[in-house]
């Protein structure tokens, strides 16, 4: 996910640069909602989410 915001005179004012798990990583504790502990991992894989931006 790319962000770029432009001045008034039409310069670069901010770039930000958002891995694409970013969006998804807050749906996971819904989907762990009612379930035990060892379906975490099952979960996890199964939202394919980066930990350290490796999906950029």
């Amino acid at each position: 996910m790319h962000r770029v915001d432009f001045g008034p005179d039409g310069a670069l004012r901010r770039v930000k640069i958002v891995d694409p798990s970013f969006f998804a990583w807050p749906a996971l504790p819904l989907a762990l909602t009612d379930t035990i502990v060892p379906d975490f991992p099952l979960v996890n894989k199964s939202f394919n989410l980066s930990y350290a931006g490796n999906d950029l």
